[in-house]
C-alpha cells in the first residue's frame, strides 16, 4: 500500500443513479469492510455494474452517496472491466503507462511492470502486441496492470464472463491470490459458481435495487427473500 492509512471501510449511502429521468439504481446501501471477496449477484440489468462504476467514481451519483474512511481513496482503488481496454503497444508497455498514468516515478516503472508481469505467469507475453493475446491473456493482464499500480482495493466488473473455463480459472486463481495478499475485491458477476467458490460476501440485485445482502455461506445455504431463492433456483427474473 502506498501509505498505512487504510480507505476502508467503503461505506455506501442511499446510492441512485438515473438516465433519461428512468431510475437504473435506487436506493443501495452497504458497507465494504477491509479484507476478503465482496461479490455483487443478481441477473443481468440488475443494477450490479452500474453500480461498481458508482463507487469506482466513473459515474456521479443522482443520489446518496460513496464514502472512503480516507480522503485521499482516489488513488487506491482500481478496476478491471469485462473487456480489458488495450493500447496499441507490447503487453508490458500496457503495464508501464498505467503506472506512468498512477504518477509512478519514471525510474521505476519498468521494473514494477517486469515484477507484475511475472508475479502472474505472463513473462513470456512481456513483447507481444497486447491486442493481439487472446482474451484470457487480456484478463490476465488487465488484472496484472491493476496489481501493479497496489490498490487497496479492485472492482472486477464480470471479468470472466467472456471466457473459456480453463481461462476463467486462471482468472480466478489470480483473484484467490489478490484477496490471500490483503487487496480487498468487490466484484459483479451473475455466474453462481463462480460466486460460490469465490465469495466471502454476497450482495444480491433485482431490478437496481440490493434485495439482499451477508456472508456468502448463509446467503447460499438459506436466502432470504423470493428473488434470491428464484435467482438460485435457475428461474428467470425479470
Amino acid at each position: 500500500m502506498r501509505d498505512t492509512v487504510s480507505i476502508l471501510p467503503l461505506t455506501v449511502e442511499g446510492l441512485g443513479f438515473e438516465a433519461g429521468g428512468k431510475p437504473l439504481v435506487s436506493d443501495v446501501g452497504f458497507v465494504v469492510a477491509r479484507g476478503g471477496i465482496t461479490v455483487l449477484l443478481g441477473p443481468n440489468g440488475s443494477g450490479k455494474s452500474l453500480t461498481l462504476r458508482l463507487c469506482h467514481g466513473l459515474l456521479t451519483p443522482s443520489a446518496g452517496r460513496v464514502a472512503w474512511a480516507h480522503a485521499g481513496g482516489a488513488k487506491r482503488h482500481a478496476m478491471v472491466f469485462q473487456k480489458p481496454v488495450m493500447l496499441r503497444r507490447s503487453a508490458e508497455a500496457n503495464i508501464v503507462h498505467a503506472l506512468a498514468a498512477g504518477g509512478v516515478p519514471r525510474r521505476s516503472r519498468q521494473e514494477l511492470a517486469r515484477q507484475a508481469m511475472e508475479r502472474f505467469g505472463l513473462a513470456a507475453l512481456a513483447s507481444r502486441p497486447a491486442r493481439l493475446l487472446s482474451g484470457g491473456e487480456q484478463q490476465r493482464l488487465a488484472i496484472a496492470r491493476a496489481w501493479a499500480l497496489k490498490p487497496e482495493l479492485l472492482f472486477l466488473d464480470e471479468p470472466s464472463s467472456q471466457l473459456d473455463p480453463g481461462a476463467t480459472r486462471q482468472v480466478e486463481a489470480m483473484l484467490e491470490t489478490l484477496a490471500a495478499e490483503g487487496v480487498t475485491l468487490v466484484m459483479a458477476t451473475h455466474d453462481l459458481g463462480q460466486a460460490r467458490r469465490l465469495a466471502d460476501q454476497v450482495l444480491f440485485f433485482h431490478r437496481g435495487r440490493l434485495a439482499e445482502q451477508g456472508p456468502a455461506e448463509a446467503f447460499f445455504a438459506a436466502p432470504a427473500t423470493p428473488e434470491a431463492r428464484a435467482f438460485l433456483a435457475g428461474e428467470l427474473l425479470w
